[in-house]
Protein backbone atom coordinates (compact mmCIF):
# COMPACT_ATOMS: atom_id res chain seq x y z
CA UNK A 1 0.00 0.00 0.00
CA UNK A 2 2.82 2.21 0.47
CA UNK A 3 4.34 1.59 -2.94
CA UNK A 4 0.80 2.68 -4.23
CA UNK A 5 0.21 5.56 -1.72
CA UNK A 6 3.62 7.32 -3.15
CA UNK A 7 2.28 6.65 -6.54
CA UNK A 8 -0.72 8.58 -6.64
CA UNK A 9 0.34 11.13 -4.39
CA UNK A 10 3.51 11.92 -6.88
CA UNK A 11 1.19 11.96 -9.80
CA UNK A 12 -1.01 14.19 -7.53
CA UNK A 13 1.31 16.64 -6.69
CA UNK A 14 2.63 16.98 -10.17
CA UNK A 15 -0.66 17.59 -11.58
CA UNK A 16 -0.99 19.99 -8.96
CA UNK A 17 2.37 21.64 -10.04
CA UNK A 18 1.13 22.07 -13.46
CA UNK A 19 -1.87 23.83 -12.77
CA UNK A 20 -1.14 26.71 -14.75
CA UNK A 21 -0.18 24.72 -18.13
CA UNK A 22 -2.53 24.67 -21.05
CA UNK A 23 -6.21 23.27 -20.83
CA UNK A 24 -6.46 19.54 -22.28
CA UNK A 25 -8.82 20.03 -25.16
CA UNK A 26 -12.62 19.52 -24.40
CA UNK A 27 -13.60 15.61 -24.66
CA UNK A 28 -16.81 14.05 -25.46
CA UNK A 29 -17.95 10.82 -23.65
CA UNK A 30 -17.13 9.16 -26.39
CA UNK A 31 -13.47 9.59 -26.15
CA UNK A 32 -13.14 8.79 -22.56
CA UNK A 33 -15.09 5.69 -23.10
CA UNK A 34 -12.21 4.93 -26.18
CA UNK A 35 -9.32 5.62 -23.97
CA UNK A 36 -10.81 2.97 -21.35
CA UNK A 37 -9.23 -0.48 -20.90
CA UNK A 38 -11.55 -3.23 -21.95
CA UNK A 39 -12.08 -3.83 -18.10
CA UNK A 40 -13.44 -0.39 -17.44
CA UNK A 41 -15.78 -0.32 -20.15
CA UNK A 42 -17.66 -3.83 -19.39
CA UNK A 43 -17.88 -2.42 -15.56
CA UNK A 44 -19.22 0.96 -16.88
CA UNK A 45 -21.99 -0.43 -19.08
CA UNK A 46 -22.95 -3.06 -16.19
CA UNK A 47 -23.54 -0.40 -14.14
CA UNK A 48 -26.15 1.30 -17.09
CA UNK A 49 -27.64 -2.35 -17.82
CA UNK A 50 -27.71 -3.12 -13.86
CA UNK A 51 -29.71 0.13 -12.90
CA UNK A 52 -31.97 -0.45 -16.30
CA UNK A 53 -33.00 -3.97 -14.65
CA UNK A 54 -33.46 -2.49 -11.68
CA UNK A 55 -35.64 0.71 -12.10
CA UNK A 56 -37.95 -1.55 -14.56
CA UNK A 57 -39.35 -2.91 -11.49
CA UNK A 58 -38.57 -1.37 -8.11
CA UNK A 59 -40.47 2.06 -8.49
CA UNK A 60 -43.52 -0.21 -9.35
CA UNK A 61 -43.47 -2.32 -6.39
CA UNK A 62 -45.10 -0.56 -3.62
CA UNK A 63 -48.65 0.39 -5.80
CA UNK A 64 -48.32 -3.75 -7.10
CA UNK A 65 -47.87 -5.25 -3.24
CA UNK A 66 -50.84 -2.98 -1.86
CA UNK A 67 -53.08 -3.64 -4.83
CA UNK A 68 -52.39 -6.76 -6.50
CA UNK A 69 -50.90 -8.77 -3.51
CA UNK A 70 -54.00 -6.44 -1.15
CA UNK A 71 -50.56 -5.67 1.73
CA UNK A 72 -51.68 -3.53 4.16
CA UNK A 73 -49.95 -0.36 4.15
CA UNK A 74 -47.52 -1.01 7.00
CA UNK A 75 -46.22 -4.26 5.90
CA UNK A 76 -45.71 -2.82 1.99
CA UNK A 77 -43.60 -0.52 4.07
CA UNK A 78 -41.71 -3.19 6.12
CA UNK A 79 -41.27 -4.99 2.84
CA UNK A 80 -39.46 -2.13 1.16
CA UNK A 81 -37.67 -1.63 4.18
CA UNK A 82 -36.27 -5.14 4.43
CA UNK A 83 -34.78 -4.76 0.59
CA UNK A 84 -33.14 -1.28 1.60
CA UNK A 85 -31.84 -3.50 4.17
CA UNK A 86 -31.04 -6.86 2.48
CA UNK A 87 -29.20 -4.38 -0.10
CA UNK A 88 -27.27 -1.54 1.31
CA UNK A 89 -26.73 -3.40 5.23
CA UNK A 90 -24.98 -5.81 3.60
CA UNK A 91 -23.02 -4.04 1.22
CA UNK A 92 -19.85 -4.87 3.78
CA UNK A 93 -20.45 -8.35 3.58
CA UNK A 94 -20.35 -8.41 -0.61
CA UNK A 95 -17.40 -6.26 -0.52
CA UNK A 96 -15.66 -8.78 2.08
CA UNK A 97 -16.34 -11.52 -0.39
CA UNK A 98 -15.07 -9.77 -2.84
CA UNK A 99 -11.47 -9.12 -1.06
CA UNK A 100 -11.10 -13.22 -0.44
CA UNK A 101 -12.75 -14.69 -3.40
CA UNK A 102 -11.91 -12.00 -6.43
CA UNK A 103 -14.63 -10.27 -8.65
CA UNK A 104 -15.78 -12.61 -11.01
CA UNK A 105 -17.33 -15.52 -8.92
CA UNK A 106 -19.17 -12.48 -6.78
CA UNK A 107 -20.42 -10.51 -9.93
CA UNK A 108 -21.58 -13.79 -11.47
CA UNK A 109 -23.16 -14.51 -7.68
CA UNK A 110 -24.80 -11.75 -7.78
CA UNK A 111 -26.17 -11.45 -11.39
CA UNK A 112 -27.94 -15.41 -10.98
CA UNK A 113 -29.35 -14.41 -7.49
CA UNK A 114 -30.97 -10.80 -9.25
CA UNK A 115 -31.89 -13.21 -12.33
CA UNK A 116 -33.92 -15.76 -9.40
CA UNK A 117 -35.01 -12.93 -7.37
CA UNK A 118 -36.77 -11.02 -10.26
CA UNK A 119 -38.17 -14.32 -11.64
CA UNK A 120 -39.58 -15.11 -8.25
CA UNK A 121 -41.06 -12.02 -7.74
CA UNK A 122 -42.83 -11.88 -10.77
CA UNK A 123 -44.93 -15.39 -9.63
CA UNK A 124 -45.20 -14.50 -5.73
CA UNK A 125 -48.66 -14.28 -4.79
CA UNK A 126 -48.13 -14.00 -1.09
CA UNK A 127 -46.64 -11.77 1.33
CA UNK A 128 -44.05 -14.64 2.38
CA UNK A 129 -43.36 -15.23 -0.74
CA UNK A 130 -42.80 -11.57 -1.54
CA UNK A 131 -40.54 -10.91 1.22
CA UNK A 132 -38.40 -14.30 0.53
CA UNK A 133 -38.02 -12.75 -3.19
CA UNK A 134 -37.28 -9.07 -1.80
CA UNK A 135 -34.41 -10.28 0.29
CA UNK A 136 -32.84 -12.19 -2.51
CA UNK A 137 -32.96 -9.17 -4.61
CA UNK A 138 -31.25 -7.00 -1.89
CA UNK A 139 -28.65 -9.51 -1.51
CA UNK A 140 -27.91 -9.91 -5.05
CA UNK A 141 -27.02 -6.54 -5.38
CA UNK A 142 -25.01 -6.66 -1.82
CA UNK A 143 -23.04 -9.19 -3.64
CA UNK A 144 -22.80 -6.93 -7.34
CA UNK A 145 -22.33 -3.49 -6.79
CA UNK A 146 -19.41 -3.77 -3.72
CA UNK A 147 -17.68 -5.91 -6.51
CA UNK A 148 -17.84 -3.19 -9.41
CA UNK A 149 -17.56 0.02 -7.58
CA UNK A 150 -14.22 -1.31 -6.25
CA UNK A 151 -12.87 -2.75 -8.97
CA UNK A 152 -14.08 0.56 -11.00
CA UNK A 153 -12.06 2.22 -8.06
CA UNK A 154 -9.09 0.16 -8.49
CA UNK A 155 -9.00 0.73 -12.32
CA UNK A 156 -9.56 4.28 -12.10
CA UNK A 157 -6.29 4.46 -9.46
CA UNK A 158 -4.22 2.59 -11.95
CA UNK A 159 -6.15 4.72 -15.10
CA UNK A 160 -4.94 7.83 -13.25
CA UNK A 161 -1.26 6.49 -12.60
CA UNK A 162 -0.80 5.84 -16.48
CA UNK A 163 -1.01 9.79 -16.91
CA UNK A 164 -4.42 9.58 -18.71
CA UNK A 165 -6.24 12.42 -15.82
CA UNK A 166 -7.51 12.42 -12.22
CA UNK A 167 -9.43 9.02 -11.45
CA UNK A 168 -12.34 11.23 -10.55
CA UNK A 169 -13.37 11.05 -14.46
CA UNK A 170 -13.59 7.88 -14.35
CA UNK A 171 -15.73 7.33 -11.68
CA UNK A 172 -18.14 10.26 -12.65
CA UNK A 173 -18.62 8.23 -16.01
CA UNK A 174 -19.62 5.26 -14.05
CA UNK A 175 -22.27 7.69 -12.11
CA UNK A 176 -23.70 8.88 -15.22
CA UNK A 177 -23.77 5.17 -16.39
CA UNK A 178 -25.67 4.46 -13.40
CA UNK A 179 -27.85 7.99 -13.85
CA UNK A 180 -28.91 6.86 -17.27
CA UNK A 181 -30.13 3.68 -16.62
CA UNK A 182 -31.70 5.19 -13.48
CA UNK A 183 -33.81 7.32 -16.04
CA UNK A 184 -34.33 4.60 -18.78
CA UNK A 185 -35.29 1.63 -16.51
CA UNK A 186 -38.62 3.49 -15.55
CA UNK A 187 -39.47 4.31 -18.87
CA UNK A 188 -38.85 0.89 -19.99
CA UNK A 189 -41.01 -0.44 -16.62
CA UNK A 190 -44.23 1.87 -17.68
CA UNK A 191 -44.31 0.30 -21.06
CA UNK A 192 -44.01 -3.33 -19.70
CA UNK A 193 -46.83 -2.64 -16.94
CA UNK A 194 -49.42 -1.75 -20.07
CA UNK A 195 -48.60 -6.11 -19.62
CA UNK A 196 -48.56 -6.40 -16.23
CA UNK A 197 -46.09 -6.72 -13.47
CA UNK A 198 -44.77 -10.20 -14.05
CA UNK A 199 -43.46 -9.06 -17.42
CA UNK A 200 -42.10 -6.24 -16.05
CA UNK A 201 -40.14 -8.23 -13.26
CA UNK A 202 -39.46 -11.08 -16.17
CA UNK A 203 -38.34 -8.18 -18.55
CA UNK A 204 -35.98 -7.23 -15.54
CA UNK A 205 -34.71 -10.90 -15.13
CA UNK A 206 -33.70 -11.02 -19.08
CA UNK A 207 -31.29 -8.11 -18.31
CA UNK A 208 -29.39 -9.26 -15.88
CA UNK A 209 -29.18 -13.10 -17.80
CA UNK A 210 -27.51 -10.71 -20.32
CA UNK A 211 -25.29 -8.99 -17.78
CA UNK A 212 -24.43 -12.82 -16.34
CA UNK A 213 -23.73 -14.17 -19.98
CA UNK A 214 -21.45 -10.88 -20.26
CA UNK A 215 -19.56 -11.18 -17.56
CA UNK A 216 -19.18 -15.03 -18.31
CA UNK A 217 -17.41 -14.19 -21.21
CA UNK A 218 -15.63 -10.93 -20.65
CA UNK A 219 -14.83 -10.62 -17.24
CA UNK A 220 -11.02 -12.50 -17.15
CA UNK A 221 -10.40 -15.27 -14.51
CA UNK A 222 -7.35 -12.90 -12.29
CA UNK A 223 -7.53 -9.36 -12.81
CA UNK A 224 -3.96 -8.37 -13.01
CA UNK A 225 -3.37 -6.60 -9.92
CA UNK A 226 -5.99 -7.40 -7.86
CA UNK A 227 -4.55 -9.55 -4.56
CA UNK A 228 -7.28 -11.73 -2.33
CA UNK A 229 -6.89 -11.40 1.43
CA UNK A 230 -7.09 -14.94 2.84
CA UNK A 231 -6.62 -13.58 6.55
CA UNK A 232 -9.44 -12.07 9.41
CA UNK A 233 -8.58 -9.27 10.63
CA UNK A 234 -9.51 -6.34 8.49
CA UNK A 235 -12.99 -5.31 9.98
CA UNK A 236 -10.56 -4.96 13.43
CA UNK A 237 -8.50 -2.45 11.60
CA UNK A 238 -11.26 -0.68 9.78
CA UNK A 239 -13.01 -0.13 12.87
CA UNK A 240 -9.80 2.01 13.92
CA UNK A 241 -9.21 3.73 10.65
CA UNK A 242 -10.81 6.85 12.17
CA UNK A 243 -9.98 8.90 8.56
CA UNK A 244 -12.22 6.51 6.93
CA UNK A 245 -14.84 6.39 9.31
CA UNK A 246 -14.60 10.42 9.08
CA UNK A 247 -14.80 9.93 5.15
CA UNK A 248 -18.31 7.27 5.86
CA UNK A 249 -20.08 9.89 8.39
CA UNK A 250 -19.18 12.92 6.07
CA UNK A 251 -20.34 10.36 2.65
CA UNK A 252 -23.67 9.30 5.02
CA UNK A 253 -24.77 13.55 5.43
CA UNK A 254 -25.00 13.91 1.43
CA UNK A 255 -26.90 10.68 1.36
CA UNK A 256 -29.23 11.86 4.23
CA UNK A 257 -29.60 14.80 1.94
CA UNK A 258 -30.25 12.79 -1.45
CA UNK A 259 -32.98 10.82 0.41
CA UNK A 260 -35.37 14.07 1.36
CA UNK A 261 -36.28 13.83 -2.41
CA UNK A 262 -38.41 11.17 -0.81
CA UNK A 263 -39.14 12.72 2.16
CA UNK A 264 -38.58 16.31 2.74
CA UNK A 265 -39.25 17.51 -1.19
CA UNK A 266 -42.93 15.93 -1.72
CA UNK A 267 -44.43 17.57 1.17
CA UNK A 268 -43.21 20.99 -0.25
CA UNK A 269 -44.14 19.77 -3.77
CA UNK A 270 -47.47 19.04 -2.33
CA UNK A 271 -47.80 22.33 -0.65
CA UNK A 272 -46.69 24.33 -3.89
CA UNK A 273 -48.68 22.93 -6.09
CA UNK A 274 -51.54 20.92 -4.33
CA UNK A 275 -50.41 17.43 -5.35
CA UNK A 276 -46.92 15.74 -6.38
CA UNK A 277 -47.23 14.87 -10.00
CA UNK A 278 -44.11 17.53 -10.20
CA UNK A 279 -42.35 15.73 -8.49
CA UNK A 280 -41.39 13.10 -11.72
CA UNK A 281 -40.56 16.34 -13.34
CA UNK A 282 -38.03 17.54 -11.13
CA UNK A 283 -36.80 14.05 -11.08
CA UNK A 284 -36.55 13.99 -14.69
CA UNK A 285 -34.14 16.87 -13.58
CA UNK A 286 -32.08 15.57 -11.53
CA UNK A 287 -31.71 12.76 -13.71
CA UNK A 288 -31.10 14.95 -16.69
CA UNK A 289 -28.30 17.02 -15.28
CA UNK A 290 -26.31 14.22 -14.05
CA UNK A 291 -25.86 12.80 -17.56
CA UNK A 292 -25.15 15.99 -19.52
CA UNK A 293 -22.84 17.97 -16.27
CA UNK A 294 -21.78 15.18 -14.74
CA UNK A 295 -18.51 14.76 -17.14
CA UNK A 296 -17.65 18.71 -17.34
CA UNK A 297 -18.46 19.27 -13.55
CA UNK A 298 -15.79 16.61 -13.03
CA UNK A 299 -13.62 17.57 -15.13
CA UNK A 300 -13.50 21.21 -14.13
CA UNK A 301 -13.58 20.02 -10.21
CA UNK A 302 -10.31 17.71 -11.30
CA UNK A 303 -8.62 20.81 -12.64
CA UNK A 304 -9.15 22.96 -9.97
CA UNK A 305 -9.93 21.15 -6.78
CA UNK A 306 -8.44 18.31 -4.68
CA UNK A 307 -10.50 15.82 -3.33
CA UNK A 308 -11.15 17.25 -0.50
CA UNK A 309 -12.12 20.52 -1.57
CA UNK A 310 -14.33 19.05 -3.91
CA UNK A 311 -16.20 17.32 -1.22
CA UNK A 312 -16.38 20.47 0.95
CA UNK A 313 -17.90 22.35 -2.30
CA UNK A 314 -20.64 19.60 -3.03
CA UNK A 315 -21.24 19.07 0.71
CA UNK A 316 -21.81 23.33 0.72
CA UNK A 317 -23.96 23.29 -2.22
CA UNK A 318 -26.23 20.52 -1.18
CA UNK A 319 -26.61 23.07 2.57
CA UNK A 320 -27.38 25.62 0.10
CA UNK A 321 -30.40 24.04 -1.68
CA UNK A 322 -31.66 23.21 1.79
CA UNK A 323 -31.16 26.60 2.71
CA UNK A 324 -32.85 28.40 -0.30
CA UNK A 325 -36.47 26.38 0.18
CA UNK A 326 -35.82 27.63 4.21
CA UNK A 327 -35.67 31.28 2.80
CA UNK A 328 -38.68 31.23 0.25
CA UNK A 329 -41.01 28.97 2.98
CA UNK A 330 -41.78 32.25 5.26
CA UNK A 331 -43.27 33.84 1.83
CA UNK A 332 -45.85 31.07 1.56
CA UNK A 333 -45.77 31.24 -2.92
CA UNK A 334 -47.72 28.15 -4.33
CA UNK A 335 -48.44 27.30 -7.90
CA UNK A 336 -45.51 27.88 -10.52
CA UNK A 337 -43.94 30.04 -8.48
CA UNK A 338 -43.95 28.13 -5.09
CA UNK A 339 -42.41 25.47 -7.14
CA UNK A 340 -39.04 27.32 -7.87
CA UNK A 341 -37.16 26.95 -4.52
CA UNK A 342 -38.00 23.18 -4.74
CA UNK A 343 -36.05 22.89 -8.26
CA UNK A 344 -33.41 25.16 -7.32
CA UNK A 345 -32.88 22.76 -4.72
CA UNK A 346 -33.14 19.90 -6.70
CA UNK A 347 -30.56 22.01 -9.35
CA UNK A 348 -28.15 22.46 -6.13
CA UNK A 349 -28.18 18.92 -4.44
CA UNK A 350 -27.22 17.40 -7.68
CA UNK A 351 -24.81 19.70 -8.79
CA UNK A 352 -23.68 19.14 -5.00
CA UNK A 353 -24.03 14.99 -5.49
CA UNK A 354 -21.90 15.28 -8.91
CA UNK A 355 -18.84 16.52 -7.00
CA UNK A 356 -19.09 14.75 -3.74
CA UNK A 357 -19.88 10.97 -5.34
CA UNK A 358 -16.82 10.87 -7.38
CA UNK A 359 -14.82 12.55 -4.73
CA UNK A 360 -15.54 10.18 -2.09
CA UNK A 361 -15.00 7.04 -4.07
CA UNK A 362 -11.66 8.15 -5.67
CA UNK A 363 -10.63 8.78 -2.04
CA UNK A 364 -11.31 5.39 -0.87
CA UNK A 365 -8.48 3.76 -2.21
CA UNK A 366 -6.38 6.15 -0.43
CA UNK A 367 -7.74 4.77 2.60
CA UNK A 368 -8.37 1.39 2.40
CA UNK A 369 -5.98 -1.52 3.27
CA UNK A 370 -3.68 -3.05 0.86
CA UNK A 371 -5.86 -5.91 -0.72
CA UNK A 372 -9.34 -4.83 0.94
CA UNK A 373 -10.66 -2.44 -0.84
CA UNK A 374 -13.91 -3.88 -1.77
CA UNK A 375 -14.48 -4.60 2.48
CA UNK A 376 -13.78 -0.59 2.19
CA UNK A 377 -16.06 0.39 -0.65
CA UNK A 378 -18.99 -1.97 1.00
CA UNK A 379 -18.16 -0.32 4.24
CA UNK A 380 -18.70 3.36 2.86
CA UNK A 381 -22.48 2.30 1.33
CA UNK A 382 -23.35 0.45 4.79
CA UNK A 383 -21.97 2.92 7.57
CA UNK A 384 -23.78 5.44 5.68
CA UNK A 385 -26.79 3.33 5.23
CA UNK A 386 -27.05 3.64 8.90
CA UNK A 387 -26.75 7.11 8.99
CA UNK A 388 -29.54 7.60 6.64
CA UNK A 389 -31.81 5.28 8.70
CA UNK A 390 -31.32 7.00 11.96
CA UNK A 391 -31.19 10.38 10.24
CA UNK A 392 -34.59 9.77 7.96
CA UNK A 393 -36.17 8.84 11.13
CA UNK A 394 -35.03 11.67 13.01
CA UNK A 395 -36.06 13.97 10.24
CA UNK A 396 -39.42 12.32 9.75
CA UNK A 397 -40.37 13.09 13.29
CA UNK A 398 -39.06 16.15 13.02
CA UNK A 399 -41.12 17.19 10.09
CA UNK A 400 -44.31 16.06 12.22
CA UNK A 401 -43.27 18.49 14.89
CA UNK A 402 -45.72 21.51 13.75
CA UNK A 403 -42.54 23.70 14.24
CA UNK A 404 -41.88 27.18 12.02
CA UNK A 405 -41.75 26.17 8.17
CA UNK A 406 -38.69 27.27 7.36
CA UNK A 407 -36.70 25.34 10.52
CA UNK A 408 -36.62 21.64 9.17
CA UNK A 409 -35.01 23.16 6.11
CA UNK A 410 -32.63 24.84 8.02
CA UNK A 411 -32.01 21.88 10.30
CA UNK A 412 -31.16 19.81 7.27
CA UNK A 413 -29.08 22.83 5.85
CA UNK A 414 -27.10 22.41 8.93
CA UNK A 415 -26.41 19.11 8.67
CA UNK A 416 -23.72 18.85 5.42
CA UNK A 417 -22.51 22.33 6.10
CA UNK A 418 -21.50 20.66 9.63
CA UNK A 419 -19.87 18.04 7.91
CA UNK A 420 -17.40 19.73 6.15
CA UNK A 421 -15.29 19.53 9.63
CA UNK A 422 -15.59 15.79 9.73
CA UNK A 423 -13.86 15.44 6.55
CA UNK A 424 -10.40 13.97 7.06
CA UNK A 425 -7.85 16.40 6.74
CA UNK A 426 -5.00 16.15 4.22
CA UNK A 427 -1.67 14.80 4.42
CA UNK A 428 1.26 16.53 4.62
CA UNK A 429 3.23 17.35 1.74
CA UNK A 430 0.14 15.96 -0.42
CA UNK A 431 -0.96 18.07 -3.52
CA UNK A 432 -4.48 16.65 -2.91
CA UNK A 433 -6.36 14.50 -0.05
CA UNK A 434 -5.31 11.47 0.47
Amino acid sequence: MTDLMSRVLSRRTARTSDAAAPERPRESTWRLCRELSPLLRLLILTQLAFNIGFFAVLPFLAEHLGTAIGMAGWLVGFVLGLRTFSQQGLFVVGGWLVDRYGVRPVVLAGCVLRVAGFAWLGFAESSWTVIGAVLVIGFAAALFSPAVESEVARQAVAWEEDGHGPRTRVLALFSVAGQAGAFVGPLLGALLLAVDFRTACLAGAAVFVLVLAGHLWLMPQHIPGRVRVRERGGARTLLRNRRFLALCCAYGTYLLAYNQLYLALPDEVQRAAGSQAPLSWLFALSSVLVVFTQLPVTRWAGDRLDLHRSMTAGLLLIASGFAVVAAARPTGWTGATGLLPAAGFVILLTVGQMLVVPAARAWVPDLAEEGRLGLYMGALSSVSGLIVLAGSAATGFLLDLGLPAAVPWLVLAAVPALAVAVLPRREKGAGTAA
